[in-house]
């Protein structure tokens, strides 16, 4: 019995590369550069990606959310102790 693992394709630029050196110097080179450019536009533009200046603006609100939970978990457990240090009443 022969096990045999996957191998991971190359990354996109090796191909790229591989590419390139196929066409070399030709005008074909141009051809080939506008369709991966087209191709993986089309891929990108698939993906369900967020722009640098929301994921910039999302990180500062999750900032200052996670600053407020804290805040208000050091209020919690003050009040908590506030609550139990009172006398119990009858």
């Amino acid at each position: 019995m022969v096990i045999t693992m996957a191998t991971r394709p190359p990354p996109p630029w090796d191909l790229f590369e591989q590419l390139n050196q196929m066409v070399g110097g030709s005008g074909l080179k141009s051809e080939v550069d506008k369709g991966v450019r087209a191709l993986t536009q089309s891929a990108l533009a698939r993906l369900d990606l967020v722009s640098r200046e929301e994921f910039d603006a999302q990180t500062e609100v999750l900032r200052r959310t996670r600053e407020r939970v804290d805040e208000l978990e050091t209020e919690l457990a003050e009040l908590t102790r506030e609550l139990e240090s009172l006398p119990p009443q009858n």
